[in-house]
C-alpha cells in the first residue's frame, strides 16, 4: 500500500512538473489500471481473512478496518488513470458498470460489517465521496455525449461548414494575410446554440447567416470575430498566440470529424488551404508559429479522446458547477476527517483544468462576446497565460532513432525539439505543392537543378528507386548519420543551412519505421519486414547478436564504411545506405559543404511530407491511436495536409490481367 501511495504521489506531483497536461502516458495508465484491477479482488480476499480472524467479536479488527480504509481511498484515486470517454460507446458503459459494481461492493462492506456509529460514519463518508464522484462523472459524460457542443458536434459541424461555405462563396483570389483570417467563419464555440432541424442531408441551421455576419452576435464565436476583435483589444493585440489558440480549437473540431468518419469536402479543403497559406503563412508568421497552431490542435484532440480530467467541458458555467458547488458539498464531509487525498486530487484537477487550452478558449470567447465580463477577464487571462508559460513548453518535440547509436535494448530513445529550420522548410514546401510540383519520395529533390553537386543524377537517384518508403528512409538515414558522424559540427559554430533539419527529420523518420510502422503509408507488415531485414544485416556485420547489442557508435561506423568500400553491387539496405553515405563523404569539401546539407535538408523535408497524407482508413486509424500517446509530429503534418487537401500523387494503375480462353 505504501508503494501504491508513492506511485500516485509521484504521478501527480513530478510526472508533469515540466508540462501541465490532462492526459496520462498510456504505459503508465495501463500499468496502474492493471494493478488496480487486481487490487480490489486481492484486498477483498485479505479483508475476508481478517474478518474471519476476528471471530465473533462485536467489531472488526484493526487490520480489517485498515484494509477497508485502503480500498476506499484507492477507489477515490482510481479516476486518475481512467480517461473521460465522451464518445465511448459500449466500452464507456462497460467501464461505468464496472465502477458502479466496485462502489456497490465497497458500500456493502461498509454498511454490513461496521457496527460502531462513529466508524460507520467515517467510512460511510469515504464511500459517499466515491459514489458522488462516480455519479458526477457519469452525469457529466452522459450529458456531454448528448450535447451538440461535444458528443454530437461532428455531425452538426459538418452541416455548419457546408452551409457556411455556400453562404460566403469560394473566393480563392481574394485578399491575403490578415483579411483572410478576419473573413474566416470557422466556429470556435456557439454553433450548438443555432436553431437546427434534422433533415435527410444533415441539419438545416436557421439564422446561420445572421449569426456569423453580426459582429456583436454572441451565438457563434468565429475565428474571424476573434481576429477582428484582436485589432482593437490591447490584450489580444499584445499576445497574438491567444487568437491563434482559438484557431487551433476551431481546426481541432474540424479534424475530429475526420476521425469520426465525417469526410472533409473538397470545398472545405480548398477554403482551409487558402486560410493556412494565404492567411497564416502570409501574415508574417514564421514556420515555428504556424506549426505550433497545428500542434495545439493535436493537443486538443489528444485531450478530447484521452483526458483523465474534464477539460473537454471547460467553460465558466461548468467551472462553477463542477469546481465550486460540488466541492462545497464534498468538503462539508471531507473537512471533518481531513481527507488530504481527496483535497490533493481536487486541487491538482483544478490546476489542470484552469491551465488547459480548452478553458482558455472558453474565456477568450466570453471576453470577445460578453462586454460585461471584459474588465474581469482582462485580469484573469494574462495571469493564466503567465502561469502557462512558466509550466508549459510550447515547442514541438519528437523522438530520435539512429542505427549507429541504438545498440542496447534498455537504451532510452532521446527526445528533441523540432528545429525551427525544419518547421520553416516544411511550411515552405507545403506552400509550393501543386500539380506541377507534387510530393515525392525524395526523387524530385535530387532532380532539382538547384541541388547539383557535381554528381550525375544517377549517382543519387538510385537511392530513391524503391516501392518501399521504409527502404528509402533507412537508406538515406544510414547515409545521413554516416555523414554526420564523419564531419561533426564543432561546438559554438553556426550549423550549415539544412543540417539541423536533415539530422532531426532523419532520426524521426527512422524512429517511425522502427516503432510506428502503422503511421507510414506502406503496409505495416511490409515496413516491419524491411526493418527486420535491416537489423539482421546489421547484426551480421557486427558479428552476430552479441556483437550487435554490445557495439558502440564508433564500431558501427567503422563496419559500415568497410561495407561501403567492399560491396558495391549489393542491394541490401545496409550496403545501399553505406555506399550513399560514402558518396556524400567523398563530395563533402569546403566549397560543397553548404550544398550537401541543403540537399539533405530539402530531401528529408520531402520525405517527411510524402508520408504525411492518409493512404487509407487503417492509416487514418493509426493516427487516431497515436493520440493516446500524446500525438506524433507526423500527426501534426497529417492534420495540415488533411485540412488543406494535399495528397500524394496517385500511383499508376496496374496493367489489367489478360483473359485466356481455353477451348474444350
Amino acid at each position: 500500500m505504501f508503494v501504491l501511495a508513492v506511485l500516485f504521489f509521484i504521478l501527480n506531483l513530478f510526472s508533469r512538473s515540466s508540462d501541465v497536461s490532462a492526459i496520462l502516458n498510456p504505459t503508465v495508465r495501463l500499468f496502474l489500471s492493471t494493478s488496480l484491477s487486481l487490487f480490489l479482488p486481492a484486498m477483498s480476499y485479505l479483508f475476508s481473512e481478517a474478518k474471519n480472524a476476528s471471530g465473533q467479536m462485536a467489531e472488526l479488527s484493526v487490520r480489517a478496518r485498515t484494509i477497508l480504509m485502503w480500498m476506499l481511498l484507492v477507489e477515490l484515486l482510481r479516476k486518475k488513470v481512467e480517461s473521460i470517454l465522451v464518445t465511448g460507446g459500449i466500452q464507456g458503459y462497460s467501464d461505468t458498470v464496472n465502477r458502479a459494481s466496485r462502489v456497490g461492493w465497497l458500500g456493502s462492506l461498509v454498511f454490513f460489517n461496521l457496527r460502531g456509529t462513529g466508524k460507520k460514519a467515517l467510512y460511510g463518508i469515504l464511500w459517499v465521496l466515491a459514489a458522488a464522484k462516480l455519479v458526477q462523472r457519469f452525469v457529466t459524460v452522459e450529458l456531454g455525449k448528448r450535447s451538440f457542443a461535444y458528443g454530437r458536434n461532428p455531425q452538426l459541424l459538418a452541416s455548419y461548414m457546408t452551409q457556411m461555405l455556400k453562404l460566403q462563396g469560394q473566393d480563392n483570389h481574394g485578399p491575403a494575410g490578415l483579411d483572410v483570417l478576419k473573413r474566416c467563419n470557422y466556429a470556435v464555440i456557439g454553433e450548438e446554440e443555432l436553431k437546427k432541424k434534422a433533415g435527410p442531408k444533415g441539419y438545416k441551421l436557421d439564422e446561420l447567416e445572421k449569426a456569423i455576419s453580426e459582429a456583436n452576435s454572441s451565438t457563434v464565436v468565429t475565428v474571424g470575430k476573434i481576429w477582428t476583435y484582436a485589432e482593437k483589444d490591447p490584450m489580444l493585440h499584445r499576445n497574438p498566440k491567444l487568437k491563434q489558440l482559438c484557431l487551433s480549437f476551431a481546426l481541432c473540431k474540424l479534424l475530429r470529424r475526420r476521425l469520426e468518419e465525417f469526410p472533409i469536402t473538397d470545398a472545405e479543403a480548398s477554403n482551409c488551404h487558402e486560410l493556412v497559406f494565404k492567411g497564416l503563412w502570409q501574415q508574417r508568421m514564421d514556420g515555428e508559429d504556424a506549426i505550433q497552431v497545428f500542434s495545439d490542435e493535436l493537443q486538443f484532440l489528444c485531450e478530447y479522446y484521452h483526458s483523465v480530467h474534464p477539460v473537454v467541458f471547460a467553460s465558466p458555467f461548468f467551472f462553477v458547477h463542477n469546481y465550486i458547488l460540488f466541492p462545497i458539498i464534498a468538503w462539508a464531509f471531507c473537512i471533518l476527517m481531513l481527507i488530504l487525498t481527496f483535497a490533493y486530487e481536487e486541487v491538482w484537477e483544478f490546476i489542470v483544468f484552469l491551465l488547459s487550452n480548452w478553458f482558455m478558449v472558453s474565456l477568450l470567447c466570453s471576453h470577445a462576446s460578453t462586454p460585461k465580463w471584459r474588465t474581469l477577464l482582462r485580469r484573469i487571462i494574462p495571469f493564466i497565460v503567465s502561469v502557462q508559460n512558466t509550466m508549459n513548453h510550447p515547442s514541438v518535440f519528437f523522438k530520435q532513432f539512429s542505427v549507429l547509436r541504438f545498440s542496447r535494448l534498455s537504451l532510452p530513445l532521446s527526445t528533441r525539439a523540432v528545429p525551427k529550420e525544419a518547421k520553416t522548410l516544411i511550411m515552405e514546401r507545403l506552400a509550393r505543392v501543386s500539380h506541377d510540383a507534387p510530393l515525392s519520395n525524395g526523387m524530385a529533390v535530387l532532380l532539382s537543378a538547384k541541388h547539383r553537386l557535381s554528381i550525375q543524377s544517377h549517382e543519387l537517384s538510385w537511392a530513391c528507386e524503391s516501392d518501399s518508403i521504409a527502404e528509402v528512409i533507412l537508406t538515406w538515414h544510414i547515409a545521413t548519420v554516416l555523414l554526420e558522424a564523419t564531419y561533426r559540427r564543432q561546438r559554438g559554430t553556426r550549423p550549415e543551412d539544412g543540417r539541423e533539419a536533415a539530422t532531426a527529420l532523419s532520426g524521426y523518420c527512422a524512429y517511425l519505421v522502427a516503432f510506428h510502422p502503422k503511421l507510414l503509408p506502406d503496409d505495416k507488415d511490409g515496413t516491419e519486414l524491411v526493418y527486420a531485414d535491416m537489423k539482421k544485416q546489421l547484426r551480421e556485420e557486427m558479428g552476430g547478436w552479441w556483437g550487435y547489442y554490445r557495439s558502440g557508435e564508433s564500431d558501427r561506423y567503422t563496419k559500415l564504411m568497410k561495407v561501403a568500400r567492399a560491396r558495391q553491387e549489393e542491394t541490401t539496405v545496409i550496403s545501399k545506405g553505406a555506399r550513399l553515405g560514402k558518396v556524400f563523404i567523398d563530395r563533402y569539401k569546403d566549397d560543397a559543404r553548404e550544398r550537401v546539407w541543403k540537399l539533405l535538408g530539402d530531401l528529408w523535408t520531402e520525405v517527411m511530407l510524402y508520408v504525411a497524407p492518409t493512404s487509407g482508413e487503417l492509416h487514418m486509424k493509426a493516427h487516431k491511436e497515436a493520440l493516446a500517446e500524446g500525438g506524433e509530429f507526423i500527426t501534426v503534418l497529417w492534420a495540415i495536409v488533411t485540412h488543406t487537401g494535399i495528397a500524394r500523387a496517385p500511383e499508376p494503375a496496374e496493367a489489367p490481367l489478360r483473359t485466356i480462353s481455353i477451348a474444350g
